[in-house]
This record gives structure tokens, sequence and C-alpha cells, in this order.
């Protein structure tokens, strides 16, 4: 019996800057790292809208021309207590 929230491996944290926005968009998605830089890039290419589906099934569409940056990384668990360092 596992106490883990997924077992089915590492979800994916997406951090997206939007253009005339002060706040980033922060979410995980059950896409591996890279499906999200092929999308990141398609959309950029293209010119055509970002779009991405996050962990909980969320859609996230962003315009691919005001996309500011995107950091894409594989989430880890947060460390609690004395043996946090």
């Amino acid at each position: 019996m596992s106490t883990k929230k997924s077992d089915s491996g590492a979800a994916t944290q997406v951090r997206i800057s939007v253009a005339n926005i002060a706040t980033d968009l922060v979410f995980e998605t059950n896409s591996s790292v890279a499906e999200v830089k092929s999308a990141v890039a398609a959309a950029l290419a293209g010119g055509t809208a970002l779009n991405l589906q996050d962990s909980r099934g969320h859609e996230i569409i962003v315009a691919g021309d005001k996309i500011g940056f995107v950091d894409v990384g594989v989430a880890t668990d947060r460390r609690v207590g004395f043996g946090a360092l």
C-alpha cells in the first residue's frame, strides 16, 4: 500500500510567463518533459496557441505570441523537518 498521491512516476512541473501579466502560470502535468517542450516549440514556431492539460484534467491555453518564457522540470517532493537540508 502506497501513501503517495500518484504511483505513475513523477509529474512534470510547468511555469509559463505570459506577456503583460504580473504572475506566472504554475501547474503540474502528467505529460513528459519532452512532450511539453515539443508542444511549446510547435506553438512558438507556428504562432498558434499552446494547449496543455494539467494533472487534474484542466486545459491550459496560452496564445503563442504572448509566451514570455516556459520553465519545465520534474516536480520533486517537498521535504519537511530537520533532515530537509
